[in-house]
């Protein structure tokens, strides 16, 4: 429950790991409160498959960073993936301290993977459910936090600005209309996957954040920027695609067309091997390409992948014989409200993290399970920089013009068509491909 006109230092919109992990940044003396449009664990964070990238050793830095502007096409902010990378080791030993616990092999050391564009063995992972399993641990570590309030099924409807200052947000809240002001918000509501037809995403993702910067003119950079994952599994009737993890191919799937021969370089970067679905399934004439995992051994399978392996028993594949029909759904969104490295926006006292930021580390198209690390690396830089400035701003609450949301749903859907036309308007060629099926 959440009082109207209720005030907090800090207001976390989103409950992925970006929000959480901001929040378990920030001081303990510090009212906070965290919000989630869902049930909490329902964040894209928690779907998260393959892993969460890591410097290995030094001697792997430049390759891993050649690895990330290569696969964002050298349109990366060099300096953010520079701040990415070197704090890498940190986060992991703080995940570590939380509780996140990654597989290993028989001698106790860690079990590195790669996937697509990578070029060499650095992510760390948790079965098939490394989101999961990071998501659930860092949740355990909030509700622990006395300074830390959570509200489920709580919905933003807007954010109060005032001289371009954030004073706080406008919420549904057990169906009623609250104004809450905070000193600073964050903003980590994910991505745009529920405006799309087919994707990986929670369908109540829908680039809530993204409608409200266009409409107070909040600097976006590349909301057009757009990842389509080449390899969801293919179901007729299913609107959120079960993501087939980027790893299965790393350790050795090959993908098939209609006549059983292999037609693309699997391990190249996300958006090639998409493209190359594409045209094969216009060649073909049937919606889907088959992926085959036989060449990976059956204990293997069962061992580093047993949610895929649960989830395609259930619907009649047998990984371990059976090729699978996959398909490329919208993933993940490059673009956002633009950042520095410390998830500072155009607006003051306003933060973006996660998903909803962009702060250029990944260019025009993210490196495999570079999306946990950079939302980790800066959602903890907000949380210090929040930490160290919230003792010069002050706590303000303008008044708000309610008549505005008098029809939530008609509010709500304005702001879907704010996002889908500003997509179009940017890259009419990618929304003609991508946003009308």
């Amino acid at each position: 429950m959440i009082n109207d006109n209720e005030k907090f230092d800090v207001i976390v919109v989103g409950t992925g790991v970006a929000g959480l992990f901001t929040a378990l940044s920030i001081s303990g003396d510090l009212k906070t409160l965290i919000i989630s449009k869902d049930k909490i664990e329902n964040s894209d964070s928690y779907l998260a498959q393959g892993g969460i990238c890591t410097l290995k050793e030094p001697s792997d830095f430049d390759s891993f960073m050649e690895d990330t502007l290569r696969a964002g096409r050298y349109e990366n902010r060099e300096e953010t993936v520079r701040v990415m990378i070197e704090n890498s080791p940190m986060i992991m030993k703080r995940l570590i301290e939380y509780g996140v616990e990654f597989d290993q092999k028989v001698d106790g050391s860690f079990e590195y993977t790669r996937e697509g564009a990578h070029s060499t063995y650095r992510i760390l992972h948790h079965k098939d459910v490394t989101g999961k399993e990071i998501t659930n641990k860092l949740l355990n570590n909030v509700r622990s936090r006395d300074n830390i309030t959570m509200c489920e099924y709580t919905k933003m409807l807007d954010v109060i600005i005032e001289d371009n200052t954030v004073k706080g947000i406008v919420i549904l809240n057990e169906g009623e209309l609250k104004c809450v002001y905070a000193k600073e918000v964050v903003l980590a509501t994910g991505g745009i996957g529920g405006l799309f037809a087919h994707s990986t995403n929670f369908r109540h993702i829908t680039g809530d954040s993204f409608a409200l910067a266009l409409r107070h003119n909040i600097e976006l950079e590349n909301i057009n920027y757009i990842q389509i994952h080449p390899t969801t599994l293919y179901e007729e009737n299913f609107t959120r695609k079960f993501l087939i993890s980027e790893s299965v191919r790393g350790e050795g799937a090959i993908l098939l067309n209609k006549a059983g021969e292999r037609f693309v370089d699997e391990l190249l970067p996300r958006d090639v091997v998409t493209e190359a679905i594409r045209k094969q399934m216009e060649e073909d004439g049937r919606p889907y390409v088959m992926l085959s995992l036989r060449h990976i051994d059956d204990e293997e399978i069962h061992r580093h992948f047993p949610n895929i392996y649960r989830h395609c028993m259930e619907i009649g594949y047998d990984i371990t014989k059976d090729d699978i029909p996959v398909t490329p759904a919208q993933h993940y969104l490059m673009g956002g409200i633009a950042t520095d490295t410390y998830g500072r926006t155009s607006v003051k006292n306003l933060y973006a993290v996660g998903e909803t930021a962009c702060n250029g580390v990944h260019g025009a198209n993210r490196l495999a399970s570079n999306s946990l690390l950079e939302s980790l690396v800066f959602s903890e830089r907000a949380g210090w920089i929040i930490t160290e400035e919230i003792g010069e701003v002050s706590l303000d609450t303008p008044e708000v013009d309610r008549s505005l949301y008098a029809d939530p749903e008609a509010w709500d859907e304005a702001n879907k068509n704010l996002v889908m036309e500003e997509i179009k308007r940017r890259d009419r060629d990618f929304y003609d491909k991508w946003c009308n099926s």
